[in-house]
């Protein structure tokens, strides 16, 4: 007995070897030689210290005595002011890649809390007088046109930042909630019936039946929701549509969530609301410089519309409702080019209206007729609509899709045989309901349209790094 105590004892545990490894890590030497600008000045540095710091010149002012360059690493959207000799200054210029090493120092400007007072500067990539970023304002149309560059400037750089925090949001949030997250195919056999257009993977032969590009991993979250019980997905699906607007793209990224063990649709608007509110909070705390120059420059009303967003409900409606709001406006005021009848489409108008104009908030617009939703929405029990939702967000229109799925094999079987479709193909999903069907719903958020909502551009275009659209795929 004493024997078996004193080995047990004496061996590790799996839980304490865990937590020694995790120590080692958090403990381990930094693994790159120089910190970050934005580390440099985020306060838990010193002035007095010597750093160093890499980056690009956005700037140079020469002077007699003293001369001035922004130096930028793209950690942070102001860059440092760092403060060298005439000699210095004159191996410098706009665009060029830099070595500066130097001392911390409190800085008696207003833009700045820090500066950097360079004793040694070192040209790491020079930069001819060609380059096309200057010290001045440049469209956005222009900037898209040297995509490769853009990310150097504000906006380029800080929708990046941007983008990166909305990520982290968006996985923080579902982690929280437990959800796991899964890889859908970008290769499907299937088109995701509703989708929209898609592209179709050329030589055939290769898979011996037609395959697609995805324009939606619902179908293949579903397979693995019906056996993790929350799972969501995140990556890039297509559409071929041959749109040029505002609005569109062939190539995007797409936030899916299928979660079972849910059977009202209010649960999946509880979902969704927390998750594009925990979202925009996330980047509201992580990019407040980046969000206070949209504000300044893109929108002076972003940074109100974000916190309203984080701190308020809501709006909900059903499609009825929306309808019949729209009608008394069209009768009154005549503003609108399609028609507001029962059985219509919500048109692009009609969803900023109701959200920028009716309710000044997001709101969500439930229950559509079931000839203008796709088969896998749940019916109703009035037969003529589906549980189904678009979120609409002011100045982009819808942001968010989703709905129940229809867990019931006959209702389900019935409205796949209606819209025609091979149901030799999609026999595994009605497997789904088959072996141990369960009540379910999900959503699906476009990610350049949430940052299109966090930035207040206005076109998809500024908000991905490399746009992908009709007659345009460059880089």
């Amino acid at each position: 007995m004493f024997r078996l105590a004193f080995c047990r004892r004496s061996i590790p545990s799996p839980r304490t070897a865990f937590q020694t490894a995790c120590y080692s890590s958090s403990t381990r030497k930094p693994l790159f030689p120089t910190r970050t600008i934005q580390s440099l000045l985020s306060g838990d540095s010193t002035t007095g210290t010597d750093v160093v710091v890499r980056g690009w010149v956005r700037s140079v002012r020469k002077q007699k005595q003293v001369s001035f360059a922004n130096i930028n690493d793209g950690s942070n959207l102001k860059g440092i002011q760092a403060i060298l000799s005439e000699a210095d200054a004159n191996k410098l210029s706009t665009g060029a890649c830099i070595e500066l090493k130097g001392t911390l120092a409190n800085s008696p400007g207003k833009e700045q809390s820090k500066e950097l007072q360079v004793t040694a500067c070192k040209v790491l990539g020079e930069c001819d007088g060609s380059y096309p970023l200057q010290k001045k304002r440049h469209t956005l149309e222009f900037l898209r046109t040297i995509g490769h560059l853009r990310a150097r400037g504000n906006t380029g750089s800080a929708v990046l930042r941007m983008r990166n925090a909305a990520g982290e949001g968006i996985h923080k949030f579902f982690a929280e909630q437990e959800f796991v997250q899964v890889n859908t195919p970008i290769f499907t056999s299937h088109d995701c019936e509703g989708g929209g257009e898609v592209f179709q993977v050329l030589p055939k032969d290769f898979f011996k039946k037609p395959v697609y590009l995805t324009v939606s991993g619902q179908l293949h979250a579903e397979i693995m929701a019906s056996a993790l019980s929350r799972v969501y997905t995140f990556g890039p699906v297509f559409r071929a549509e041959e749109s040029l607007t505002s609005r569109h793209l062939a190539e995007f990224w797409m936030l899916e969530a299928e979660m079972t063990f849910i059977d009202q649709l209010d649960q999946l608007l509880d979902v969704t609301e927390a998750s594009v509110q925990d979202t925009t909070r996330h980047v509201l705390d992580k990019c407040a410089e980046d969000v206070a120059f949209f504000n300044k420059w893109t929108d002076p009303t972003l940074l109100d519309r974000l916190q309203q967003t984080v701190n308020r409900p809501f709006v909900r409606m059903t499609y009825s409702e929306a309808i019949d709001i729209l009608q008394r406006v069209q009768d009154k005021e005549k503003r609108f080019n399609f028609p507001t009848t029962w059985g219509s489409s919500l048109q692009s108008e009609h969803e900023r209206y109701l959200a920028s104009e009716y309710c000044q908030s997001p709101v969500f617009v439930t229950d559509y007729p079931v000839d203008l939703k796709p088969f896998y929405m749940r019916a109703n029990s009035d037969e003529k609509t589906v549980s189904c939702f678009d979120l609409l967000v002011p100045g982009i229109g819808e942001l968010v899709g989703g709905s129940m799925r229809e867990e019931r094999y006959d209702i389900l079987e019935g409205k796949m045989k209606q819209a025609k479709m091979n149901m030799e193909d999609y026999q595994w999903y009605l497997d789904l309901r088959k072996y141990g069907s369960a009540p379910h719903g999900g959503y699906g958020i476009g990610f350049e349209r949430l940052m299109l909502w966090l930035t207040g551009l206005e076109n998809v275009r500024e908000v991905v790094p490399m746009p992908r659209y009709a007659g345009h795929c460059k880089f």
